[in-house]
C-alpha cells in the first residue's frame, strides 16, 4: 500500500546544545527509514552582535561557530551513511528557519525545543513555538531534556482531535505516518470543562460537548479505515486539554503525538495554538504539528 506521507527532505536546525546530538540521532533514524536527505541549518542570529575583529580582519564569530558545529554534525551523519548538506544563513531565527524550509521545499522540520543561553540560544522554546505557528510544513519538535522518550519507529501514536478542519488535516497526515510505520493509533478528544466550578458543571449540559467529541473521534477513525488502520484506541476525557494529553501519553506509553495547531471556537475547544504550544513545551515525546 502506498501512503501519502513521504519525507524525502528533512530540515534540522542545529546549534550543538547539550542534548542536540540525541535529536540529531533521532532525525537520522527517521531519515534512514524514509531514505531522506537531512539539511543541517545554522542561523547566525542577526538580532545579536556577532561581528568582531581578529588579527586585523573582520570576522562573524557566529558564522565561524556555525561552521565548526555543522562540521561536527555532518561527520556524525557521514558516519551513519545519511545523505546530508550543511547551510549557514543569517537572519532572525524563527522566520529564517521557516523561510529556508519553504524556499527549499522541504518535507519535514525537526526542531529541538530548548537551547542553552549564549551565542547558540536561538533554538530555545520560544523560537520553536514560533516555527510551529509560522510553518506551513510539518514540524516535529523534540525537547532536549533527560525525560524525553525518543524511540523510532514509533509504535504508539496519539492523535488529539476536536473535529476542526485543522485537526482533520493533521490527523490524515499522522495516520499516513502511522500506517507506514504499522503503528497503533490512539485517538483522544478532550471536553475542556476545567474552568467550570461544580455548580456550573451541573447547569451546563455535557451531552453536546461529549457528542461532538465522540463525532470528532469517529471522523478520525473513519479516515484511519481508509488508510488501512484497524481498531484505533478511542478515548474521550474531561479537563484541561494539555494536562489530559500529557497524562494519556504517560499512562499509555505513547511514543509520538500528531496534532493540529488551530481548532474550533467555543467552550469545548482543544487545539488552539496555546494548547499545541503547551503540548510541544511539556510532552515527554516528540510532537508532530501541522497548521
Amino acid at each position: 500500500m502506498t501512503h501519502r506521507v513521504m519525507y524525502e527532505t528533512i530540515l534540522l536546525p542545529y546549534d550543538g546544545t547539550e542534548g542536540a546530538d540525541a535529536v540529531l540521532d533521532h532525525a537520522c533514524e527517521i531519515a534512514r527509514w524514509a531514505d531522506a536527505t537531512i539539511h543541517l541549518l545554522y542561523v547566525a542570529d542577526t538580532t545579536r552582535d556577532s561581528v568582531t575583529v581578529i588579527d586585523g580582519g573582520v570576522v562573524d564569530v557566529l558564522e565561524r561557530k556555525g561552521e565548526r558545529l555543522l562540521g561536527a554534525a555532518a561527520d556524525r551523519l557521514k558516519s551513519a551513511d545519511i545523505a546530508h548538506s550543511t547551510h549557514i544563513v543569517q537572519g532572525n531565527p524563527a522566520p529564517t528557519i521557516v523561510e529556508y524550509a519553504e524556499q527549499s521545499n522541504l518535507d519535514l522540520l525537526v526542531m529541538p525545543t530548548h537551547g542553552r543561553e549564549g551565542v547558540s540560544r536561538y533554538l530555545n522554546g520560544s523560537v520553536s513555538e514560533k516555527v510551529v505557528r509560522l510553518s506551513s510544513r510539518p514540524v516535529l519538535t523534540v525537547r532536549l531534556q533527560s525525560n524525553e522518550t525518543l524511540a523510532f519507529p514509533y509504535q504508539r501514536i496519539l492523535i488529539p482531535t476536536d473535529g476542526s478542519e485543522a485537526a482533520a488535516d493533521a490527523a490524515a497526515h499522522t495516520l499516513s505516518l502511522a500506517a507506514a510505520l504499522d503503528a497503533t493509533v490512539h485517538v483522544l478528544s478532550v471536553v475542556d470543562d476545567s474552568g467550570l466550578d461544580e455548580n456550573l458543571r451541573s447547569v451546563v449540559s455535557r451531552r453536546d460537548p461529549e457528542t461532538e467529541a465522540t463525532a470528532a473521534i469517529e471522523a478520525v477513525v473513519a479516515e484511519a479505515d481508509t488508510q488501512g488502520i484497524d481498531d484505533p484506541v478511542q478515548r474521550v476525557e474531561h479537563g484541561s486539554p494539555t494536562k489530559q494529553i500529557r497524562e494519556y501519553v504517560e499512562s499509555n506509553s505513547i511514543q509520538a503525538i500528531g496534532m493540529g495547531t488551530t481548532g474550533r471556537r467555543g467552550t469545548d475547544r482543544i487545539l488552539l495554538g496555546s494548547v499545541a504550544e503547551n503540548t510541544v513545551r511539556s510532552a515527554p515525546v516528540p510532537v508532530l504539528t501541522l497548521n
